[in-house]
């Protein structure tokens, strides 16, 4: 049998071989044990480059795991994360993102691959294609297409969904949202915030064909001040999140956002939903043009009464 090339083909093959292997023992569906599967799979796929060791290490701040190979020089490979991450939904992430470049790229970077908290985030295969990739790889293993469409069938997606998501496959909120944004019809984003500032953004495709999103990761982008990102606001008030007016974020459109934060406050993660039709150009020409008096009306304002 001939191995998968892509990302979705790998993480299928895998999907297929988990269920046939939980569906004769009985076992739960998900969440997935990525370290098991990491090295039962290899040794009997791949016996000259197994994966020998997963485990967490003290990594550089900012570095969220790694594939490096054994350096012992036999071909083994070992898969790591950052053991400081105190979240088991991004390091199981981290996890499965490593299995993908294992899978998908080892042979190109024989001398293993680091990625960081950017790389997690990074989704777009045309922008970074091996990061893309992992990703694609990932979401696809922890979160089927089909029963992730099961799940979200017939809902109100906010953030409680989400949550509800991210537990069933033990995986962060933002790969769950993220996971979302890549499947939804509808004109959405998420932003991440770290000290006081956009750290990264995604739209979803309605959302970008409508020219909402943050164009480049280099740019400097204060979080709006009237945001419930920027300010000091409950678990209750976050989650259930507020209908701001047209200004507050991107766009000349009323948006719906929902925030949680992170232990420590040290990030925040945002979901804004945005109306689910886009203003025609007459709309928008209407939203931006400022109201104007003409001299008899305001004559007769000034004169009313």
């Amino acid at each position: 049998m001939s191995l998968p090339a892509t990302p979705k083909g790998w993480a299928i093959r895998l999907t297929q071989i988990l269920s046939a292997v939980q569906g004769t023992h009985g076992l739960p569906r998900f969440p997935i044990d990525v370290a098991a599967l990491a090295q039962d799979f290899s040794r009997q796929v791949f016996p000259d480059a197994p994966i020998t060791i997963v485990r967490g290490l003290d990594l550089s701040k900012g570095v969220e795991g790694m594939l490096m190979p054994h350096p012992n020089g036999r071909g083994e490979w070992g898969i790591v994360y950052n053991e400081t991450i105190r979240s088991a939904g991004r390091r199981n992430f981290t996890l499965a993102h490593e299995l993908g470049h294992y899978l998908l790229h080892r042979r190109a970077h024989p001398g293993g691959l680091k990625c960081t908290n950017r790389n997690m985030a990074d989704w777009d295969e045309a922008r970074n294609r091996i990061e893309g990739e992992a990703n694609t790889f990932a979401s696809y293993l922890l979160m089927p297409l089909d029963d992730f469409r099961e799940q979200i069938k017939g809902r109100v997606i906010d953030i409680d969904v989400m949550t509800e998501l991210s537990d069933r496959y033990a995986v962060s909120l933002t790969a769950a949202i993220l996971k979302w944004m890549t499947i939804t019809d509808k004109r959405a984003m998420i932003v991440v915030g770290k000290e006081g500032f956009i750290d990264w953004a995604w739209s979803s495709e309605p959302l970008i064909r409508s020219g909402i999103y943050y164009a480049a990761r280099q740019t400097v982008v204060e979080m709006p001040a009237a945001s419930l990102a920027a300010q000091d606001v409950d678990w209750d008030t976050g989650r259930h999140g507020r209908l701001h007016p047209a200004g507050i974020w991107l766009g000349a459109e009323p948006v719906h956002e929902m925030t949680v934060f992170s232990p420590g406050n040290e990030m925040s993660i945002s979901l804004l939903l945005y109306p689910d039709r886009a203003p025609s150009r007459w709309e928008m020409a209407e939203l931006e043009e400022e109201p104007t008096l003409d001299t008899f009306d305001k004559f007769m304002s000034g004169n009313a009464g």
